[in-house]
């Protein structure tokens, strides 16, 4: 790609991006593909999420998912986040993963710590629909929690 005519004096460069605090955030999926794994031995399904509301509107998040790989493990693990995917979108049998594009859902984040080879680094724990209810039950329940506000609300 030529670069010819672009000046940088007059575009504000991008900052440096420090993780999401750990949080709830309304997202929606706005891209996905299917990537072959490292190793080549199979491949994982790349999802890039969007803020769409609060003070992070407009950071994206990933989610990576071993849907097609030798270990049996990384397979069950990967199906039972996309469950929760399509559970949360309201889709819950897509034909494609652009069936679950641009349908808003909540994502519990959580800070990954720096670990000297790696800076510290965002991943998603848990899914749920906006309004409660669709989500893969990793918030408390009532019983266990006594704040009756949503999740992304605490």
């Amino acid at each position: 790609m030529q670069l010819n005519g672009f000046d940088a004096n007059a575009v504000e460069p991008n900052g440096t991006f420090d993780p999401l605090p750990a949080d709830w955030y309304k997202t929606v999926i706005t891209a996905s593909e299917e990537k072959p794994t490292k190793a080549k031995t199979g491949s994982y399904l790349e999802m890039k999420l969007e803020v769409i509301e609060g003070e992070y509107k407009g950071r994206l998040l990933f989610e990576r998912l071993n849907l097609n790989n030798p270990n049996d493990q990384a397979v069950s693990i990967a199906q039972g986040t996309l469950s929760a995917i399509c559970r949360a979108t309201g889709v819950m049998t897509p034909k494609d993963s652009q069936d679950l594009h641009d349908k808003p859902i909540m994502v519990k984040v959580v800070v990954k710590p720096a670990d000297g080879q790696y800076s510290a680094s965002n991943d998603i724990k848990g899914y749920e629909a906006p309004g409660g209810g669709g989500g893969n039950n990793t918030t408390p329940t009532p019983e266990t929690n006594n704040d009756s506000r949503p999740p992304w609300q605490r």
